[in-house]
């Protein structure tokens, strides 16, 4: 999506862009579903509204991340923010056994609802739900995210997964969802979080740029606040990972920022944490 198109984009009530986007995937979903190239586990294109590429490639990828850099083993509790379509739910049925957990939550009903209908359906130890949180790029209205508790006991998750969330988030909203993220995770238990990233030696890409400057974070439209926010790194090492009782594992840089795309893991930068042990 160009810079142009994204704008017009934003410009549409939060309602709308469903409606656009189901509207132009309608045929496309409708040949899948009668010809039955799209099984239970894949939602219709026009539904999902996190992300972009290949879904099932992308969830797949994640997972393996998870495996990788968190150390995700199959009888691990995980916590899913923004579980959005069950882009990474769905390779985690293949994984997580009958001691292992999956919870998710998500401020889009209709994904909540897809997930429920046909993931939980075949998986009961995965389970989805929805809080209607006030985002201006996905709900219009609802609770605000900056008091907002995460309905889990405290130390229940082995790992927490905050993908393509921080990325639509004001700081103030963010500072809660650390807080939190500490409270549920165990001790030694990991985070992974994707933000966009910057310092004072960031170059911005055309098109890709975040010109409205408020210190330790940017914001790429002023109107849709939570279209996409940048963090400057400094805050989030000292002020988010450090004050909350994190070490920080990884730090990998995305392609968003003109990095050749071969060479990054993916287009956001990811940030890895662990839960210092008392």
């Amino acid at each position: 999506m160009n810079a142009a198109t994204r704008k017009l984009y934003y410009s549409i009530p939060p309602a709308w862009r469903f409606a656009v986007r189901r509207l132009y995937y309608l045929p496309l979903d409708t040949w899948e579903s009668l010809t039955g190239q799209r099984d239970g586990l894949m939602p219709p294109r026009g539904l999902i509204f996190t992300g972009g590429g290949d879904f099932r490639k992308t969830g797949e990828m994640l997972a393996g991340y998870f495996k990788e850099y968190c150390s995700l083993l199959p009888h691990y509790q995980v916590l899913d923010i923004g579980s959005g379509m069950g882009r990474i739910a769905i390779p985690l049925t293949r994984f997580l056994n009958e001691k292992g957990n999956y919870e998710g939550f998500d401020v889009v009903q209709r994904g909540v609802d897809w997930c429920t209908k046909n993931i939980t359906a075949r998986y009961p130890n995965f389970n989805f739900r929805y809080i209607p949180l006030d985002n201006d790029l996905y709900r219009a209205g609802g609770d605000s995210a900056v008091h907002f508790t995460f309905p889990y006991a405290d130390e229940s998750f082995d790992l927490c997964v905050v993908n393509s969330v921080f990325t639509h988030m004001v700081p103030e909203e963010v500072e809660n969802y650390f807080t939190e993220v500490r409270r549920v995770l165990k001790p030694g238990g990991v985070c992974y979080a994707t933000f966009f990233l910057f310092d004072g030696k960031t170059a911005f890409p055309k098109g890709f740029d975040f010109p409205f400057d408020h210190g330790h974070y940017r914001l790429m439209d002023e109107q849709v606040k939570s279209a996409n926010v940048a963090f400057e790194e400094g805050y989030l090492i000292k002020e988010l990972v450090g004050k909350n009782g994190f070490s920080l594992r990884h730090l990998f840089y995305g392609s968003w920022r003109g990095l050749p795309p071969k060479g990054c893991k993916e287009f956001q930068d990811i940030t890895i944490f662990e839960k210092l042990r008392n």
